[in-house]
């Protein structure tokens, strides 16, 4: 998880941000809801460090059914619950093996921590991701009859005998909670929000991903220039920033966790939404349409929360040495298994 942001990361941020300022400025739109904190340009203030861990699930549990609100007591076991089945894996390691981070690492998920709403899904009603297309279901089987690849998860193939078939977070490709978009993840579920005017700017702490988001009305990219991270534009609708994103690459499902990935991103489109509801706390909304891939668009929603804690510089594999080391043991336990 690295250490905290080195000399060098900060000048590249200060660089970012200094280059930002030299871009036009885009002129104030109407008079909006002064309530929110506001920049001195007169856009609603996003900017600042915010934090959105939770064991709130992605989808609702059955034992929730019908219901999108918990009492505090019930939001309260499910992060108790939560906390003890992270301590409980970091105990099975076997023995002999080298084990896994424990809690002293897993830093988020040592907070136990979870809202009020049964899940982070909270369209369709049922809190479920909708049912996979036809035709997302028999590409997926085509996908895996061909020798799955590209590998569109983000954690998977950790077992895997080479790299390509490793995830895409594995390979330090795109980051397993960054998305677009943002999920809670292992660790690391922080993002600081720079604007200037004109643009506004997401640096994520996981694989430090950095998304550029222009807020004027610039077009979005050819169709044929497909990106990790897409293709963003923004604009105000009030005090929400509206984030579209387009021209995903097809190396990414069309929507990931950590250890599931469904459909290609080829044809997916984005909604993000981020309003700021008071001085600690930032209203997170994303809704996924790929009628590729779902039978229905889902959105999902969750609150990010101001943080006074530093980003860490995320160093993944350090030149990729990691990837080599683990491929070497892999290489040496296959040599001891053999007659």
């Amino acid at each position: 998880m690295g250490s905290t942001m080195t000399a060098m990361s900060r000048y590249l941020v200060a660089t970012l941000a200094g280059l930002l300022c030299l871009a036009p400025t885009v002129a104030p739109g109407q008079p909006r809801n002064q309530t929110a904190p506001h920049t001195a340009w007169g856009d609603p203030d996003l900017r600042g460090i915010w934090d959105y861990w939770t064991f709130t699930p992605l989808e609702r549990p059955d034992e929730f059914d019908g219901r999108e609100r918990l009492t505090d007591e019930e939001a309260a076991t499910v992060a108790t619950e939560g906390n003890a089945a992270a301590l409980a894996r970091d105990e099975a390691a076997p023995p002999g093996s080298v084990g896994a981070y424990g809690q002293a690492v897993w830093t988020d998920r040592a907070r136990a921590t979870a809202l009020t709403q049964s899940s982070l899904l909270v369209a369709p009603p049922d809190g479920k991701i909708p049912a996979l297309t036809p035709e997302a279901t028999a590409a997926t089987e085509a996908h895996d009859r061909a020798g799955a690849l590209p590998v569109r998860g983000r954690a998977n193939g950790i077992s895997a005998d080479g790299p390509d078939f490793r995830g895409v977070s594995e390979r330090c490709l795109v980051g397993f909670s960054t998305g677009p978009p943002m999920l809670p993840g292992g660790y690391n579920n922080n993002v600081q929000i720079f604007q200037v005017p004109g643009y506004v700017v997401l640096l994520h702490e996981m694989v430090h991903d950095v998304r550029v988001i222009p807020l004027d009305d610039r077009p979005q990219l050819p169709s044929m220039i497909q990106q990790w991270l897409g293709s963003s534009r923004g604009h105000w609708e009030g005090d929400t920033l509206v984030i579209e994103t387009t021209n995903f690459t097809s190396k990414t499902g069309a929507f990931s966790t950590t250890f599931m990935s469904w459909g290609s991103a080829e044809n997916l489109r984005l909604i993000e939404r981020l309003t700021r509801v008071n001085a600690e706390t930032v209203d997170y909304e994303f809704t996924v349409n790929a009628p590729s891939t779902f039978t229905r668009p889902f959105t999902g929603r969750f609150p990010l929360n101001r943080t006074d804690a530093p980003l860490y510089e995320y160093a993944c594999h350090e030149g990729n040495h990691g990837m080599v080391n683990m491929l070497t043991g892999g290489r040496s336990e296959d040599r001891a298994d053999l007659p």
